[in-house]
């Protein structure tokens, strides 16, 4: 007698160049302080990209279980999503089945010294759900603790709460840098975590905005979501056109969203005396300081790690009255039968004119 076991679609990553859809056994019983969801709609990131490329970096390996969920690949992939309530467990009462709703996706142990002092995104053994297992939003069904799960407000729509996940680390980056009332900003690199940053300056007020970027499409859509100025640095002297731009003051703080070597170089000369670079990109290789670029001018440089409690919320209220309009960074809809040959293969071939890809899971497969 065949199996009655009831199944659905996830999108599984089993290794580089290796996603697949695949039926998979739906989710266990939702255990009190839990949630189900049903994703409507996922963003590809970047490190999805990375992870297809050249991975598996992040997603643990048969014989390296991760810390926290104990699992390893074969993974069903996706931390950018926003869905439906479709069952909620025992104790949950800040959402009820039918609610649209976004996921903050990070895992942390609560038990380190970092998660602790309340800094779970620092947490010694942190992870992603679609990146380190307890399934993930390119599936028709995932469980989620309730922690994890944020309400959209009416005016919300799913496809933008699908965007709020990388807009907070764009959100966190800004929150906890210097930035002040009246500073002139530095942004290194246009893509979508760069554009994030955009938006977050933005709704602070911030009047000053440069941006360099070497995509003509990508300076494009930094201009649209509020930069001053976009400088391409394959052409231009970026650290002579800041000091043009800001009649030689300079900028209070640079974010940097690219991870490349000369970005920083660059970077470093192009803060005014005290100022300060926030790291924000992950970094494929290791990079090179000159650090008498820090000393003689007491200038600073800090890392950032994607966001803290409080920081979806804050997004989520940006976009509920208005003060960033994310709507334009959706670039592509991919059903989830195409993830690989429509959507990863166009942020490999074409990754300059597309800044998010969303994977919809409300489209018919096949």
């Amino acid at each position: 007698m065949g199996s009655t076991e009831k199944t659905m679609n996830a999108v599984r990553y089993y290794g580089q160049r290796d996603v697949r859809l695949e039926q998979v056994p739906l989710p266990g019983p939702v255990k009190p302080g839990w949630v189900r969801i049903a994703p409507k709609f996922c963003g590809i990131c970047g490190t999805d990209l990375h992870e297809y490329v050249s991975g598996a970096n992040l997603i643990p390996t048969p014989g390296h279980p991760h810390p926290i969920t104990g699992e390893t690949l074969p993974l069903t992939l996706g931390h950018e999503f926003s869905g439906v309530v479709d069952e909620v467990g025992e104790g949950v009462t800040h959402v009820k089945k039918g609610d649209n709703v976004c996921i903050q996706p990070t895992l942390w142990d609560d038990s380190c010294n970092s998660c602790k002092r309340g800094l779970v995104n620092c947490c010694d053994g942190n992870g992603f759900l679609g990146l380190s297992g307890w399934g993930g939003g390119m599936s028709e069904l995932t469980n989620a603790p309730a922690s994890a799960v944020k309400p959209l407000p009416a005016n919300v729509s799913l496809e933008v709460g699908a965007l709020v996940e990388p807009l907070a680390v764009g959100w966190h980056a800004v929150k906890i840098s210097p930035f002040k009332d009246g500073d002139t900003a530095l942004v290194l690199g246009g893509g979508p975590i760069g554009l994030a940053v955009i938006q977050a300056l933005v709704s602070k007020g911030c009047n000053k905005i440069i941006v360099s970027e070497v995509a003509r499409k990508r300076r494009d859509f930094a201009t649209h979501f509020g930069a001053h100025a976009v400088i391409d640095p394959t052409t231009t002297d970026v650290v002579a056109e800041i000091e043009r731009l800001t009649d030689g003051h300079k900028v209070d703080v640079a974010y940097d969203c690219a991870g490349v070597q000369v970005a920083v170089d660059s970077a470093f000369k192009a803060l005014k005396t005290r100022g300060m670079l926030v790291n924000v990109a992950v970094w494929k290789d290791k990079a090179s300081l000159n650090m008498n670029d820090l000393v003689f001018r007491e200038r600073a440089y800090m890392g950032v790690a994607t966001y803290v409690h409080g920081d979806f919320e804050e997004v989520i209220e940006a976009i509920s009255t208005g003060k960033i309009k994310p709507a334009d960074m959706i670039t592509k809809k991919v059903a989830m039968d195409k993830v690989a040959d429509q959507g990863f293969k166009t942020l490999i071939d074409d990754k300059d004119s597309h800044v998010k890809i969303l994977v919809d899971m409300t489209q018919r497969v096949g």
